[in-house]
């Protein structure tokens, strides 16, 4: 930074380093202090060599062992490195591979799919799935036993679909991975959602907010009471713009509970409880449990029903903020849902404050990226000219070593708008969703699409995301 080149180091009064890497680099240097814990992980993340890697297991499957924690926690990374041997040993690194692997490359989910003659394995990476090297066909049931064992599923059901949860702890991060089996032509095909428990928590101006739309987000979040909706397909990014809303509102002034299937991470200072509908403990019986604690702000994972949305209405009218998310393509379709449910009308408009979509869009390489001139063919599907392409900076990414398909990272497109008077009035006759999107962008709202097109204009996106991702709209 400016200059200057900061390292972690364990003992940054280790002046002989300092003086050895000043020369090297011929830099300023500063040492800033971490655990060697912290650095091991980092060497290990950043530059480790490709001795752990899937494809290597497979071209030489010998000597490899496992430890298990006693806690049903494992850690992976010690699977990997191993210290027992049994004869189910090689499955149980190779499955320790393919989670390690995935988080190195910063996979969201690992998709374990049997074809007719082979086994596919593919990772979602930035939103787009990626097959990688896959084990040969005759391992398939052997692997998808060793996950189904791992993730507490009944092994001698092979005919109906099946849920479960593994903990691990790979390169010293907490891990849970959500794991959902069902049955297919070929086998059985399983799917595992990586959460790091021990993840960065993203500050709203990480989420990819532009200026105007972080001014209206601290607005939304200054509300006293009411309901604040995210709204969007499942893997858009709700949870953590929910949980960077709570970060930022979490102070000791305030009490904060929220209701969570599952709790993804761990919020200090937050009062989180998981729901488990085999013991009773559904949204709306965790919602009148925290109603009596006498809290400030409340989040509730997700409005699924009319009783869920009655409740949290009811404390939006009673004093406090609510968050939730529902499950629609855009803004405006969340007060339809709210009203399909069979919530009146009166109360809707009464309580809900503002409601957000989102989607993720992948960010261009900063590497790689160049300048792009769009085509005739883009400019129609996007509804601009070539003056609007005079006065933007579009670029493309081909792809390099840093990042390989020319994106690295995702970011958040939004369409955000505050209820006024004349959409209240609108919720009151009913109004169907269009309707309420012309004046909710008649009042400042801009659309997905909208919104994307500026990133891209800014250059921090391709024209080529925002026509995947976001559909134009009159």
């Amino acid at each position: 930074n400016s200059g200057l080149l900061r390292i972690a180091m364990a003992d940054p009064a280790d002046i002989e380093s300092l003086d050895a890497i000043r020369h090297l680099m011929k830099m300023d240097v500063e040492g800033v202090i971490a655990s060697k814990k912290q650095i091991d992980w980092a060497l290990e993340f950043y530059y480790g060599s490709d001795e752990g890697s899937v494809g290597k297991f497979l071209e030489d499957m010998t000597e490899v062992t496992v430890d298990l924690t006693q806690d049903n926690t494992r850690d992976v990374t010690a699977e990997m490195d191993g210290q027992e041997e049994d004869d189910s040993a090689p499955i149980i690194r190779l499955v320790s591979l393919l989670i390690i692997e995935a988080f190195r490359t910063r996979t969201s989910d690992i998709h374990l799919e049997p074809m007719e003659k082979r086994f596919r394995i593919r990772y979602r990476i930035d939103g787009a799935l990626n097959e990688v090297e896959s084990p040969p066909k005759y391992l398939q049931n052997r692997i998808l036993s060793r996950v189904k064992l791992m993730a507490g599923m009944d092994l001698s059901e092979h005919r109906v679909p099946q849920d479960g949860r593994i903990r691990v702890t790979a390169m010293g991060r907490e891990l849970d991975l959500r794991v959902s089996d069902i049955p297919v032509t070929h086998g059985e095909s399983i799917v595992m959602r990586i959460l790091d428990k021990s993840g960065v928590m993203l500050g709203i101006q990480e989420l990819g907010f532009l200026e105007d739309d972080q001014e209206t987000i601290f607005k939304i979040l200054n509300f006293p009471d009411g309901i604040f909706l995210v709204t969007g397909p499942t893997g858009s990014g709700k949870t953590t713009s929910l949980y960077s809303f709570l970060h930022t509102l979490n102070q000791p002034t305030r009490k904060i509970i929220t209701a969570e299937d599952p709790v993804e991470y761990e919020l200090s200072g937050i009062n989180q409880v998981q729901i488990s509908a085999e013991i009773g403990l559904t949204f709306v019986h965790a919602l009148r449990a925290m109603l009596r604690q006498a809290p400030n702000i409340i989040m509730v994972g997700e409005i699924r029903d009319t009783e869920t949305g009655e409740i949290a209405i009811n404390a939006a009218l009673t004093g406090h903020l609510v968050f939730s998310t529902l499950h629609t393509n855009d803004a405006p379709s969340a007060i339809t849902r709210l009203l399909d449910m069979g919530i009146k009308p009166f109360l809707v408009a009464s309580s809900v404050r503002a409601i957000m979509a989102q989607r993720l869009l992948r960010r261009l390489c900063k590497q790689c990226k160049k300048d792009y001139q769009p085509t005739e063919i883009e400019l129609e599907q996007l509804g601009i000219d070539a003056n609007f392409v005079q006065q933007s900076n579009f670029m493309h990414a081909p792809g390099c070593t840093e990042c390989n398909k020319g994106y690295k990272g995702r970011m958040g497109v939004y369409e955000i708008f505050i209820l006024d008077e004349s959409i209240e009035e609108l919720v009151y006759q009913r109004a169907d969703a269009g309707i309420i999107l012309r004046r909710a962008r008649e009042i400042g709202m801009r659309t997905l699409r909208e919104d994307a097109l500026r990133k891209a204009a800014m250059g921090k996106t391709s024209i080529k995301e925002v026509l995947r991702l976001t559909v134009a709209k009159e």
